[in-house]
């Protein structure tokens, strides 16, 4: 039976008011289209859903059985829509963000703020971890977003990437080894000095490994660390020489806490990048989390 929803809609009304008049104001019809609605209903269905009395109408036994579902359904329905509307106002939802802990700091605190202070209702969650298992989340539609460090050469087949922000890695000194600044270093001099990596499996390290790789050096840290933020720190204090992503240091570097290493060889550039899966469409505050990201970018 394929019967058209607005006539349950007709239904619903008549039965809810019981009269075909004040039905014809809710819905904004004449009294003869609610007539035709009922009875083309009651046509299709085979049998009397309605009873007219002198103060309109009354639900026959079927009618009022059939009233306890269509009820529920329609109510169901009305939920669904307001529902709807909250999410496309932004008047509710959550917003599931694939990120590492560094790009979150470094990276999207402040988009985060200016979503919040326009959108308070809308939850946030963040979700930490190595891109490897970020990417395997964002496919699975565990998350809605993700937020990554990429390359020109980076490509999925069922993800898209937005690349928001240009970054330049870089290796720095403390003043304990503000000697070196005068000097032009290769990346195998580098090993003549301690030095301060992130552990492998970290986004920075295996780009730094793939550019070592290509100059057929081998770098031997004397610390491996697993945050970017311990990397900086043992950097200050004197222990070595820092890799690190430049665009996050400019205090430091401004105020000479660090300072930059002149390399021989070219380090390219890296990318802050946004991606959303092709299989998984972003709710609409992902969506609008997006858009402020793009618009306020570098």
């Amino acid at each position: 039976m394929n019967i058209n929803y607005e006539l349950y809609r007709v239904f619903y009304y008549v039965a809810n008011l019981g009269n075909i008049s004040l039905a014809s104001n809710k819905l904004n019809i004449s009294q003869p289209a609610v007539s035709k609605a009922i009875k083309n209903l009651e046509d299709q269905l085979g049998g009397k859903l309605f009873i007219r009395t002198r103060r309109g109408v009354k639900l026959t036994s079927e009618g009022e059985e059939f009233y306890y579902y269509i009820s529920q359904a329609i109510e169901y329905i009305k939920s669904a829509e307001n529902r709807f509307n909250e999410l496309t106002n932004l008047e509710t939802g959550i917003i599931k963000i694939g990120i590492n802990t560094t790009l979150t700091k470094e990276f999207l605190s402040p988009y985060l703020k200016i979503f919040h202070n326009n959108y308070p209702k809308i939850e946030i969650k963040i979700i930490t971890g190595i891109t490897s298992e970020l990417i395997s989340h964002l496919r699975n539609g565990l998350i809605d977003i993700l937020i990554l460090n990429v390359t020109d050469e980076t490509d999925f087949n069922d993800i898209e990437i937005k690349k928001v922000k240009k970054i330049q890695d870089c290796f720095v000194v403390g003043n304990k080894y503000f000697n070196l600044l005068g000097k032009k270093l290769s990346l195998k001099d580098l090993n003549n000095y301690p030095l301060i990596l992130q552990n492998n499996g970290t986004n920075a390290r295996d780009f730094l490994n793939k550019i070592t790789n290509k100059y057929d050096v081998v770098l031997t840290p004397n610390m491996e660390l697993a945050s970017f933020s311990l990397v900086v720190e043992f950097t200050k204090i004197g222990y070595g020489i820092g890799y690190i992503t430049k665009e996050f240091i400019q205090k430091e570097l401004e105020t000479k806490e660090l300072a930059e290493l002149k390399i021989i060889e070219n380090i390219p550039n890296r990318y802050i990048g946004v991606a959303i899966s092709k299989k998984h469409m972003p709710n609409f505050a992902a969506k609008k989390l997006i858009e402020i990201i793009n618009k306020t970018s570098l």
